[in-house]
């Protein structure tokens, strides 16, 4: 029978300040022995992090890793992060993000592939996704948050259309659509019903299926609104409170 005394975690934290990095295989070598528990067992001693690449296989030391202003370290090309599991770090990059990310950008961003944990936080609803200038986009799913980073997205569609040259006059309906969208975001329930109604009677026919895309709302719910503006079945809310006003004058008795 192995003696437990011999199994040290001090011998797999001198041999990660060395390496920096290291694998289950490589620290059962460190201790000498074939048995996951007994090593699982001496990395709960230490203070380590695992990667969120490579499946998180590789283990390093809390003190030996540089996190950068993204919150992100490597070393021999294994990526941590101080967001812990790339699902974690997809997650909080994706709400933090300025005007949302595409598949690839934030591939490039992680230098993993992230296809896989986007789709999977978007089934759980953990994050939205929107299909814009035919590409998926993911964003927050705070709908103040999601507002702002659509906003950006097609601010940033619109540069990138310039800078290129490709402004075309389609093209053109992103700095529009941008303006939509914002103002939509001020106005109650039944405002933006009706506003999104007025804007699919601008567009003519489809218009209720794209408002309804580019505000998020239900394409029923901009029927309703553009049915009401179109019948005038509209109920004029009073501006000043009953009683208010200029209270009228009162004719002295003679």
């Amino acid at each position: 029978m192995a003696k437990t005394g011999t199994y040290s975690s001090a011998r797999i934290k001198m041999h990660l300040e060395q390496y920096k990095i290291a694998t289950m295989e490589d620290l059962k070598k460190v201790l000498g022995t074939d048995v996951r528990m007994t090593v699982f067992r001496k990395l709960r001693e230490l203070p380590l992090r695992t990667s969120y690449s490579h499946r998180g296989k590789y283990y390093a030391l809390e003190k030996t890793i540089k996190f950068d202003d993204l919150g992100l370290w490597s070393s021999q090309s294994v990526w941590f992060s101080t967001y812990g599991t790339l699902l974690e770090t997809t997650k909080v990059f994706v709400m933090k993000s300025e005007k949302g990310y595409s598949v690839i950008e934030l591939d490039d961003i992680l230098h993993v592939s992230v296809k896989e944990s986007l789709i999977n936080l978007f089934k759980r609803k953990c994050l939205c996704r929107k299909r814009i200038a035919g590409v998926y986009v993911y964003f927050s799913i705070s709908s103040d948050v999601q507002t702002k980073q659509v906003i950006r997205r097609r601010e940033y569609l619109y540069d990138q259309d310039c800078k290129s040259g490709k402004v075309e006059d389609g093209l053109l309906q992103h700095e529009l659509e941008a303006a939509i969208v914002l103002f939509s975001s001020l106005l109650n329930e039944k405002q933006k019903r009706l506003y999104s109604g007025l804007e699919a009677i601008k567009i003519g026919y489809g218009g209720d299926q794209i408002i309804s895309k580019l505000l998020g709302i239900d394409c029923h719910t901009v029927a309703k609104g553009r049915k009401e503006i179109m019948d005038y079945d509209l109920e004029v809310e009073r501006v000043r409170k009953k009683g208010g006003g200029r209270r009228p004058i009162k004719k002295a008795r003679k």
